[in-house]
C-alpha cells in the first residue's frame, strides 16, 4: 500500500475499531472513497488433503485427481483442490482483511464477474487473498460492492483464482444511500457487519 491509500486508511482506522479491535469500521457512505485501493491480504491458509476430501464429500465431486492419492501421484505428483474449493476460501478469508461496514444488518453473495482458476493448487499448497474495491453502486435496495480478488499459491507466480466478487449490504439506515425505502429485513443482529 503506497503512503497515500495509507494515509487514508489510516483516516479510516481513526474513525474506529470493531469489538475485537481488528478491522477498521467504515460508514457506507464512506466506502466510495476506498474504490480503486486494495483493501487488504490475508494471512496464508493451508488447503489439506482433509479438506479437499471433505469438500468432494459433501458436493459429490469426487474426481479421481482430487482424491485418489495414488493415481494422483503416479499421473499428476499429488491430488489438486477443486477449484470451488479454493473459491469458497474466499469468504474465510476475507472476514480478516476487509473493514466493517457500520450500520448493516446483513449481507449476501450476488455473484462473480469475470471469474478464472488459472493454476492449480496442490495438496498442502498455502493460499491467501488480496482484495482491491473496484466499484460500489445502489441495487436492489442496498449496496453492491464489487472487489477485485487475487487468490495467490505461495511459491506460483500465477494465482489460483482472479474474480470480481459482488457482494450486496443493508443498512439499518437506508435513507442515506436508496433513497429512503428500507429493505424488507428483520432486526439486525449486531450494528455492524464485515464486508467479506
Amino acid at each position: 500500500m503506497d503512503a497515500d491509500r495509507e494515509g487514508r486508511w489510516d483516516q479510516a482506522l481513526s474513525t474506529g475499531m470493531d469489538a475485537l479491535g481488528d478491522l477498521p469500521i467504515v460508514s457506507v457512505n464512506e466506502l466510495c472513497r476506498y474504490v480503486g485501493q486494495e483493501v487488504g491480504m490475508s494471512d496464508w491458509v493451508t488447503i489439506e488433503q482433509r479438506d479437499i476430501d471433505d469438500f468432494a464429500r459433501l458436493t459429490r465431486d469426487d474426481q479421481w485427481i482430487h482424491i485418489d492419492r495414488e493415481r494422483a501421484a503416479r499421473e499428476r505428483g499429488g491430488t489438486v483442490a477443486h477449484g470451488f474449493l479454493t473459491l469458497s476460501f474466499l469468504s474465510y478469508l476475507a472476514r480478516s482483511i476487509s473493514f466493517r461496514i457500520a450500520d448493516v444488518t446483513h449481507g449476501v453473495n450476488y455473484g462473480f464477474d469475470k471469474l478464472r482458476f488459472t493454476s492449480f493448487v496442490p495438496c498442502g499448497a498455502r493460499v491467501r487473498l488480496r482484495q482491491t474495491l473496484k466499484a460500489v453502486e445502489p441495487k436492489a435496495g442496498g449496496m453492491a460492492l464489487t472487489r477485485h480478488c487475487v487468490m495467490e499459491v505461495d511459491g506460483s507466480d500465477k494465482p489460483a483464482l482472479v474474480a470480481d466478487w459482488i457482494t450486496l449490504v443493508y443498512t439499518a439506515a437506508p435513507a442515506a444511500t436508496t433513497g429512503g425505502e428500507a429493505p424488507p429485513v428483520g432486526r439486525a443482529a449486531s450494528s455492524v457487519a464485515r464486508a467479506g
